[in-house]
């Protein structure tokens, strides 16, 4: 029988989104086992939930069989940022391949609902724009990305198989840049990077030229769109598009986190590194269909709510 109350696992749960997404379920009632390795999550992303009768954490790589009793699992458990994947590929390979088989090994068990958090580097340098579910993807599967890209490709060959073949109930999400609090101040990520860098009056990093676009979605709507795409009626097992279709360059979005901080800093372009995609925007329809679902926070007000959170952050460990 079916508890009164769910029983969620989020996996990557001490991350930037997992994170937010277990603050989201514990306001929703859920109760909630947050499973981390701390590879790159962070411990103060959750310490406000480490006293909530409803929330528990462990310490666990899911790379390794996981055994608990729960209603619904979030897969989130990956590094997201090149430097963080590139620092041990090996790993970050094993990661999205051996922690979907574990995950999805244990949804079978216990006839769980399942979601992949995917990614929308499995469209690799897309030569489709904006980008739609149905579109196969540009991934070089030997390149320095391919960790990451190739990684999250095999992870979804699992879900659908796992569906097909076992009846497994899986969701699958193709998140696109997505940036907010709690974000890590050194994660590569062009969001924090430009934010930290101004915040310090430093010289802005560009690679490229800066005419590359991006679309970029504040976590809270993205949160929203996890959460209705899990709660959608059976069947609706995706993949789905989830991000902001409004498209930056980003020298535009370099020059709008310099007015926001009142920075000093200067632009300085670098060699965009290898296979770094020059477009990035997602097609939405699906989302706005099956989750009657679009993002709302405007870019400036989710940087304004960014930089608070950074500028806290930079003065906390500043010495003295």
């Amino acid at each position: 029988m079916k508890r009164a109350r769910t029983r969620v696992l989020v996996t990557g749960g001490a991350g930037f989104l997992g994170s937010h997404l277990c603050d989201r379920l514990i306001a929703d009632g859920n109760e909630v086992i947050c499973v981390d390795n701390f590879f790159t999550g962070n411990k103060d992303n959750i310490a406000h939930l480490l006293g909530h009768p409803r929330f528990e954490l462990l310490r666990h790589d899911v790379t390794f069989p996981l055994y608990v009793e729960v209603d619904e699992i979030y897969n989130l458990a990956c590094p997201a940022s090149p430097v963080h994947y590139q620092n041990d590929p090996v790993q970050t390979t094993k990661t999205s391949v051996h922690g979907a088989i574990n995950m999805l090994g244990l949804a079978k068990r216990l006839r769980a609902r399942i979601f992949q958090a995917s990614t929308s580097e499995v469209y690799g340098d897309p030569d489709q724009h904006p980008q739609s579910e149905d579109y196969r993807g540009n991934v070089n599967p030997i390149g320095p990305r391919a960790c990451y890209d190739e990684g999250k490709r095999c992870a979804e060959t699992l879900f659908f198989d796992y569906h097909r073949q076992h009846g497994v109930d899986i969701r699958v999400a193709r998140i696109f840049n997505t940036y907010g609090p709690r974000m890590h101040p050194n994660d590569g990520r062009v969001v924090s990077n430009f934010i930290v860098q101004a915040l310090r009056n430093a010289p802005i990093t560009i690679h490229g030229d800066g005419r590359q676009t991006r679309s970029f979605c504040y976590v809270d709507d993205l949160i929203e769109a996890i959460v209705r795409l899990m709660q959608a009626p059976e069947g609706a097992t995706g993949p789905v598009n989830l991000g902001n279709p409004g498209e930056f360059t980003i020298r535009e979005l370099a020059e709008q986190v310099i007015g926001l901080t009142g920075s000093r800093s200067d632009l300085v372009f670098r060699p965009l590194p290898v296979d770094d995609p020059m477009q990035r925007c997602p097609d939405i329809a699906r989302a706005r269909a099956l989750l009657g679902w679009e993002p709302r926070v405007p870019l400036r007000e989710g940087l304004e709510r960014t930089i608070r959170y950074f500028a806290a952050l930079l003065a906390e460990a500043a010495p003295g």
